[in-house]
């Protein structure tokens, strides 16, 4: 079973190559950088992580489709994968309200934007000569003009960080692979399968065509209050900012609701503190892998029986390497 990293910002970019160097000497086979808010940029870690090792993949989880060009998309996973060729992943989504909208970004029919991009950006790391005019991507004789270094085909798949089952039909169909979002329920995934299928369908393919890597929220502690404690303020930071992934799983409305009520966006960290008290363990236990190192590991189970073939972890609390060690041999 592979097994990968996920990083977000609760660490300095040097601790981000390090915690990377280190997870590529326990045999993890990826590390995954975030973009999801407006706090860190993937690709500029990206690069110092793929300088300072040599094996492990390097995979944005996820850029957003909307504020790139898809033309310099295509340049800037380019130029990673000449520091790293063949290990480079470009993990792309279609972002979420209200952050987009308070950008100015107004995310129109994101399943035709996300199609028009995909096939845009592969055509370009595939060096072809690429005319497009759709309705959102409009390309008239571009290529990725290499001036000195040898012309080459890009070995960069495109995963699509897909929740709605509409979009996960489309990447069934154009796709790579999906990146499947974190705090969702095991459950979820049966939903997310069919779809895959439905969509591979239509490109004559199959879901076991299709790398399906997750995201998954892992508090390992040896303190199990300690660990469902810090997963369940995560938990309810998304239930506020994001509900659309907790409508994904079941969670109920009416604790939704309850939530919306508490925290504003952005929300504090009092704000979320409070509105923590209103979720339960079970929520907590649904959506996360959250306890003892075995408990991680059997919930993180239930997420690759369910179809998961790389589980991403996202390690909480002050020791990663802890996560990383009670990992190495799943």
């Amino acid at each position: 079973m592979s097994v990968a990293l996920y990083l977000q910002d609760a660490h300095p970019i040097s601790e981000s190559i390090a915690l990377a160097q280190y997870a590529e000497s326990r045999g993890f086979d990826a590390v995954w950088q975030a973009e999801s808010r407006l706090v860190r940029e993937a690709t500029v870690p990206m690069a110092a992580m793929a300088a300072t090792t040599s094996r492990i993949s390097i995979g944005s989880g996820v850029v957003d489709c909307w504020s790139r060009n898809p033309a310099r998309l295509a340049a800037t996973f380019s130029t990673l994968d000449d520091l790293a060729p063949g290990r480079i992943i470009l993990g792309i989504g279609a972002w979420w309200d209200p952050l987009a909208a308070k950008v100015g970004i107004t995310r129109s029919r994101p399943l035709g934007v996300m199609r028009e991009i995909v096939t845009a950006v592969r055509s370009l790391l595939n060096d072809e000569h690429v005319t497009f005019h759709g309705e959102y991507v409009h390309l008239d004789g571009v290529e990725l003009d290499y001036v000195y270094q040898e012309r080459r085909a890009k070995d960069v798949p495109i995963y699509i960080g897909a929740t709605g089952l509409k979009m996960m039909e489309l990447t069934g169909e154009i796709a790579d692979g999906v990146v499947l979002n974190y705090l969702v329920s095991p459950k979820y995934n049966a939903q997310a399968m069919e779809a895959l299928a439905a969509g591979a369908a239509r490109a004559g393919r199959t879901v076991d065509d299709l790398a399906r890597p997750q995201l998954i929220v892992c508090s390992l502690d040896e303190d199990r209050q300690r660990a469902l404690d810090a997963a369940r303020l995560m938990i309810t930071q998304y239930l506020g900012q994001q509900p659309h992934i907790m409508k994904a799983s079941g969670v109920p409305d009416s604790l939704l609701n309850e939530i919306s009520q508490v925290l504003t966006w952005p929300a504090s960290h009092e704000q979320i503190e409070a509105a923590s008290k209103l979720v339960p363990d079970d929520i907590v236990q649904m959506l996360a892998a959250a306890g003892t190192a075995d408990e991680c590991q059997a919930q993180v189970q239930r997420y690759v029986d369910e179809g998961c073939t790389c589980p991403i972890l996202y390690p909480l609390g002050d020791d990663a390497r802890a996560m990383i060690d009670a990992f190495s041999d799943f």
